[in-house]
């Protein structure tokens, strides 16, 4: 994972559900090519085609709410997003973001900064964002370092296998 993020911006509202990021009828897709072109679909159609690896997506207030399915992150991971940013999220949203490896930053008022096409620069360990085209900058409270770890490792299932192969294989002592 890279700690210093920049991207084209992708400006969406307040209260958008997991059901607009993507919806219920695509649950049985498990394959995360596929889930991204159904992505956004009722919402922006053109966000499928259009997205690019490196794209941020800015988002208003309760970002994610809705049920907890976990293909909602899933299908923007698999687009490429380098983060999604946020005036706030939907607890549940933003752990299975942070599980996933795709990096969740709240930033209360962030939206108010961006327009769609200005391109973003987000320092996450040093908790900065700024609109490069603007100039316009504000902070927000570093992602602590147990969260920077499981997105450094590229998600929780991989932060733990890890941590495993690092785990010494030599007998315990004391064990009969």
């Amino acid at each position: 994972m890279k700690e210093l993020l920049e991207g084209r911006v992708w400006c969406l509202g307040d209260e958008l559900d997991t059901d607009q990021l993507i919806a219920g009828k695509y649950l049985t897709i498990i394959d995360p090519q596929e889930l991204k072109k159904h992505v956004l679909e009722n919402v922006d159609p053109r966000f499928s085609r259009e997205a690019r690896p490196g794209d941020i997506l800015i988002g208003g207030e309760n970002f994610g709410c809705g049920s907890s399915r976990e293909h909602a992150p899933q299908a923007l991971k698999a687009v490429g997003l380098a983060a999604v940013v946020a005036n706030s999220f939907a607890r549940i949203f933003y752990r299975n973001s942070i599980n996933i490896g795709l990096p969740a930053i709240e930033v209360p008022g962030v939206r108010s900064l961006f327009r769609p096409e200005d391109i973003a620069r987000i320092d996450l360990p040093g908790g900065r964002i700024q609109n490069v085209t603007t100039g316009e900058e504000t902070r927000f409270p570093p992602l602590p370092d147990h969260i920077l770890g499981i997105l450094r490792a590229g998600g929780l299932v991989e932060k733990v296998r890890q941590e495993l192969r690092g785990a010494s294989t030599s007998p315990r002592e004391g064990l009969a």
